[in-house]
């Protein structure tokens, strides 16, 4: 029996791992619609991210972020998703099933660099937490959920994106999973 093709790439990583900016290129480079979780969050809630964060704390939005992702039923189209997105084991089946996991791996002192705003980013993490911590307790959560991982720290924007469609379609001819 043949197994449909996946029809949405998901987009998952560390804050500054490139998820929205990449996922605009990726999206027209595909033909695809694209949709940003975290500015999903924010429209229906009203809110940034960090306003959440701080009126309600870390693990409500978390929650938020569950049932937005478990809300949405998207049909060709790249998602890129909040960093804290692999917290619900739900919503990441959820997109899994009509959808290929894409983990954008950038090493911690790439993100350093480009994460000037680590306090107000609004970040879903422990209020004390660093984020070489964050970073660390994150890191097994995106391999565990990614079909693909792309080394992203060292390449521009145009590079992730190639290596995605290629690493895509070597995924298609392997097939997916069941």
């Amino acid at each position: 029996m043949m197994t449909q093709r996946p029809s949405n790439i998901i987009l998952i990583g560390m804050p500054g791992s490139g998820k929205s900016t990449v996922g605009i290129i990726l999206a027209k480079l595909t033909s695809k619609d694209f949709l940003d979780t975290d500015v999903l969050i924010q429209t229906t809630s009203g809110r940034t991210l960090q306003q959440i964060i701080d009126q309600k704390g870390h693990m409500v939005l978390r929650r938020i972020e569950e049932d937005v992702l478990l809300s949405i039923s998207p049909r060709n189209q790249v998602i890129s998703t909040g960093g804290s997105a692999p917290y619900s084991h739900a919503a990441m089946v959820h997109l899994q099933r009509d959808g290929i996991v894409v983990f954008l791996h950038a090493d911690l002192e790439t993100l350093r660099h480009r994460i000037t705003n680590f306090d107000t980013r609004g970040l879903a993490k422990k209020p004390e937490q660093s984020f070489e911590d964050l970073f660390e307790e994150r890191l097994d959560l995106y391999s565990r959920y990614a079909d693909i991982t792309i080394e992203s720290g060292e390449l521009t924007q145009e590079q992730v994106c190639e290596a995605i469609i290629t690493k895509l379609e070597a995924h298609d001819t392997r097939g997916h999973r069941q």
